[in-house]
């Protein structure tokens, strides 16, 4: 079987080869339509577009990314051609909470800032649990909005869009990015979501660029701590020198997490065609560690020091974030 995979999706090189398999590594974002006509497989990372323009004609029957996100995939029509889609959803979701806990601490220190923090979590899926899980470790009071699971669970453990204006000290988004349904994210913070807010200072989003509005966030008078931009990699010059942090899109890059990623799209390889391919396994769990304190945290992970490489040379985006030094997770 011929396969084509992300270049840059890590531990995979020699498991399907030694399977028996032919598999061609490209750069995601280099990947034509002419590469993959032959291939019944693709494997993916988020800078492969995966629509009619690359798959028409193709044989490509199954479809497997290594990240929680599917926007680069369009869904619709891969179902009504018979493709599989498979993800990898919650496999680096410590090392975002990890990013996001750490990007906060650092941004106490330097505000100064002693008094209790409310904190605001847009998204509360396998990413936004864990942060909210830390964040009460940790002694924040937590406000959790996520209309789909409040309409399936209750309204109980959940506040409002206008509740987290109202009373937060940080927003921060850890949504899918959606254009369409009865609850889209595309830029649903925006100049007036900004202007709404009556006590927040740091907005961060590690969910996808387009859920804040890039452009808004420039004109608010708050901070921003931000991993995921707008148009990357061409991003706002202007945005990444206010923003407090700023890192290349590699919130969730630590190695147990790429371990998770890949094992999960080899699972999902081996279910579906009922292979047998041992895939790499990550030596924390999933749901990242029972317990953290800020010094751990602190101990684990700077994001200042990453900010300061995006800052330094902002024309390296993807540089840096292709060539990003995995990070251990909190243990």
């Amino acid at each position: 079987m011929k396969i084509v995979a992300d270049s840059k999706i890590p531990y995979i090189n020699g498991l399907l080869e030694n399977a028996g398999h032919e598999v061609v590594y490209l750069p995601g974002a280099e990947t034509t339509a002419r590469d993959v006509h032959d291939a019944q497989v693709l494997l993916t990372r988020t800078r492969t577009r995966c629509d009619r323009s690359l798959l028409d004609g193709s044989r490509v029957e199954f479809i497997g990314t290594a990240t929680i996100g599917t926007d680069h995939i369009d869904l619709d029509y891969c179902r009504q051609h018979g493709i599989t889609v498979e993800n990898a959803p919650g496999c680096n979701a410590p090392a975002v909470a990890q990013w996001a806990h750490a990007s906060i601490l650092q941004w106490l220190k330097a505000r100064e800032i002693n008094s209790p923090i409310t904190l605001g979590i847009v998204g509360v899926g396998h990413v936004g649990s864990i942060v909210a899980r830390w964040a009460r470790q940790l002694g924040y009071r937590v406000l959790l909005n996520d209309p789909p699971r409040a309409n399936q669970e209750g309204n109980e453990a959940f506040s409002t869009l206008e509740q987290l204006q109202r009373e937060c000290d940080i927003i921060t988004f850890h949504t899918p990015l959606t254009t369409g349904g009865d609850y889209p994210t595309w830029h649903m913070c925006d100049k007036q979501f900004l202007g709404n807010l009556q006590r927040c200072r740091l907005i961060m989003n590690a969910a996808r660029g387009a859920v804040c509005d890039n452009r808004a966030l420039l004109e608010w008078q708050g901070d921003v701590a931000l991993d995921c931009w707008e148009d990357e990699p061409a991003i706002s010059r202007p945005l990444l020198e206010k923003a407090f942090v700023a890192t290349p899109h590699i919130a969730g890059y630590s190695l147990q997490g790429k371990q998770r990623g890949t094992a999960m799209i080899i699972d999902a390889l081996n279910r579906h065609y009922g292979w047998h391919i041992e895939p790499p396994r990550a030596s924390t769990p999933v749901m990242g560690a029972d317990l953290v304190t800020a010094q751990s945290i602190l101990e684990s992970y700077n994001p200042l020091a990453d900010t300061a490489l995006l800052k330094n040379s902002p024309g390296n985006f993807e540089l840096l974030r292709n060539n990003y030094p995995l990070r251990q997770e909190i243990k």
